[in-house]
């Protein structure tokens, strides 16, 4: 389970992302490397991670699924996610 604080930085860096977004856009394609280097860094699509949205855990994430490795492995066991059937794992 991931800190409270981590799960926030990301909702965070989220939020800035998509407020800077057409902005930086605009900047890239007019070349402007020393205004975009003015912008938050936190604002980069770059700098977000996917973090599973079950656990908040940030490896073994699944992007179809959009969560962990092991809450779709416990998921699966128990019939949540339809299309998927228990082989020998």
């Amino acid at each position: 389970m991931a800190k409270e604080s981590m799960k926030a930085r990301e909702v965070k860096r989220a939020k800035l992302c998509a407020k800077y977004a057409e902005k930086r856009k605009t900047l890239k394609e007019a070349g402007d490397y020393a205004a975009l280097d003015l912008l938050p860094k936190n604002s980069s699509p770059v700098r977000k991670h996917n973090r599973c949205s079950l656990t908040g855990r940030p490896k073994g994430f699944m992007r179809i699924f959009g969560i962990s490795r092991i809450q779709f492995r416990e998921m699966a066991s128990k019939g949540l996610i339809p299309g998927v059937r228990k082989a020998s794992w």
